[in-house]
């Protein structure tokens, strides 16, 4: 599954790698861990009493700042960056889809589900954020609720293509397992074991690994991630990220 970057907006990166993602929380020591004074649906800057209104220029210097250090592997050191530049910007969209993607970077994949589900309330109307919190569903085999965030964001935006793709990942992986279960519950049954060896021809073609398997890590897409992905920190749909 791939996860969206969107411009200004980070991401992860695809079904693909969603599996990525769950074997780096699998690895990471610091997995269930929360920021310091972090709720794990607000990212810890949250707390501050600060101005509503975010300054622009300094979110985007901020995200330059997240993404260069995202870049060079120092993903701690990004995420103190992200919670400095919240503390002015509590309710910045794009500073929050960020601040996800790179908990989930660090292998924190509940505080990163609990982000990209407050963020899905809070802003309904962006499609990335619903498109991460797929993935992440997708990581740990959550078919149904991935197949439910992907609904909600190609609703938000009917044209993402990313989601579109995501979702027909999603589909065929259910498709796999009724097929799998038809096939075990009536040994007569000749037409579900056909079905299921072609999806899992195809899912062999596409190279799209099983949830929870592990391959290599994700990484945010520079322009259109690939198939079942998480949106990307600098292009949630080609818009400028809203604060509230």
């Amino acid at each position: 599954m791939k996860t969206s970057i969107a411009p200004g907006f980070p991401a992860i990166r695809s079904i693909a790698a969603a599996a990525a993602l769950a074997a780096a929380a699998a690895i990471a020591p610091a997995f269930a861990q929360q920021a310091p004074g972090a709720s794990p649906g607000a990212p810890p800057a949250a707390a501050a009493a600060v101005p509503e209104q975010s300054d622009p220029r300094r979110v985007a210097a901020a995200v330059a700042r997240v993404q260069t250090l995202r870049k060079d592997g120092r993903t701690q050191d990004a995420l103190q960056e992200l919670e400095l530049a919240l503390r002015a910007a509590p309710r910045d969209a794009q500073l929050r889809f960020l601040y996800g993607v790179t908990v989930a970077e660090a292998g924190r994949r509940d505080d990163a589900i609990a982000v990209f589900e407050q963020l899905t309330a809070d802003f309904p109307e962006l499609p990335e954020p619903h498109n991460n919190l797929a993935v992440m569903h997708a990581a740990v085999g959550d078919l149904d609720r991935a197949r439910a965030a992907l609904e909600n964001a190609v609703r938000a935006l009917p044209g993402y293509a990313l989601a579109h793709e995501n979702l027909g990942d999603v589909y065929l992986r259910m498709a796999e397992r009724s097929w799998e279960r038809a096939s075990r519950a009536d040994a007569r049954n000749r037409s579900a074991p056909a079905k299921l060896a072609l999806a899992r021809d195809l899912l062999q073609r596409v190279a799209l690994p099983a949830p929870g398997a592990g391959s290599a890590s994700a990484q945010p897409a520079t322009t259109q991630p690939p198939a079942t992905q998480p949106a990307s920190p600098s292009r949630p749909g080609d818009r400028a990220a809203p604060a509230r």
